[in-house]
């Protein structure tokens, strides 16, 4: 169990006859990101949400609201919040998994949150012994359950001492490639441009490094903070120009001789890479601490 963290959901993974106690844990987390309230600039008092009636705009209080599903225009179905719950599977606690399919089978459009999948207390040896029989037949598993108000099929995979669950998203809930390409115009690159498009792609080669990854609107956020608190301004970003028609075999050649040259020269040592990273801690810390000071927006978690 991870030391100060609360699990999202508790409860029996089961495969044939054989089950054991799991717990869900949040894998990817949005709360350390800068963020922002609303302040009347009057006053620079926080503003409050209140709902109003569309027609009579009166504020409408929270003991007055109640659902309503939309049949045509302005028309509502009244639906009680009870009947909501009502109409919601009863939650078993076990998450079954239903067929054990090869890693690959499942297009990565359909993932929608990640969950890490730990044994909880007792169970711990069939817990092993299900990610230990996964990694070396090197499948995922599809299991069911009510998770979070709502029926929610699940991809299960070994990762690292325990396993990731990944909730997927319905069908019905993904839009259609061919409907998002349809428009894309036939074309087929031959030639030296293809060649040249190759040659920057090998060139520029490497390995996923997650920790390298610089999140730029999040250190610009806590640039700008920290600008404000010093009463300086920021320097506008230069524009990206994308490369006309024309201009893109020029555009190619110029990339592929740069990217030779970089090619040539020795590479960064693991510290240079970190460094944007760095930076980018550390222009969160400022903004961290002038949000404890009260003197610019707070962060909070999301």
């Amino acid at each position: 169990m991870p030391s100060g963290q609360r699990a999202q959901w508790k409860g029996i993974l089961k495969f044939g006859e054989v089950s054991c106690g799991v717990a869900l844990y949040t894998a990817a987390s949005t709360s350390e990101r800068i963020t922002f309230n609303t302040i009347n600039k009057a006053t620079g008092n926080r503003v409050n949400r209140i709902f109003i009636d569309s027609e009579t705009e009166d504020p409408v209080p929270k003991e007055a609201q109640t659902k309503g599903f939309e049949i045509e225009n302005g028309q509502y179905i009244i639906i009680d919040p009870e009947e909501v719950s009502a109409a919601i599977p009863e939650s078993n606690k076990t998450l079954e998994i239903e067929a054990f399919i090869p890693c690959s089978d499942v297009d990565d459009v359909y993932f929608d949150k990640p969950y890490y999948l730990t044994p909880d207390k007792m169970g711990g040896d069939a817990f092993a012994a299900l990610r230990d029989a996964m990694k070396k037949s090197m499948v995922a598993a599809i299991a069911r359950t009510v998770l979070f108000r709502r029926m929610r099929s699940v991809l299960i995979r070994p990762h690292g001492k325990g396993l990731i669950a990944s909730t997927l998203n319905y069908d019905y809930e993904v839009r259609s490639s061919e409907k998002a390409f349809e428009e894309m115009p036939k074309l087929k690159i031959q030639g030296e441009m293809l060649d040249l498009a190759k040659h920057i792609i090998s060139t520029k080669k490497g390995e996923f490094d997650p920790a390298t990854f610089d999140d730029r609107y999040e250190a610009a956020l806590a640039d700008l903070v920290k600008a404000k608190l010093e009463g300086k301004s920021l320097p506008k970003p230069k524009k990206v120009q994308v490369s006309k028609p024309n201009d893109l075999l020029a555009a190619l050649r110029e990339s592929a001789g740069m990217m030779k040259a970089a090619a040539d020269k020795p590479k960064r040592t693991a510290a240079n890479a970190n460094t944007g990273a760095g930076r980018q801690r550390a222009a969160r810390g400022v903004a961290s601490k002038a949000a404890s000071s009260g003197a610019a927006p707070r962060r909070k978690a999301s």
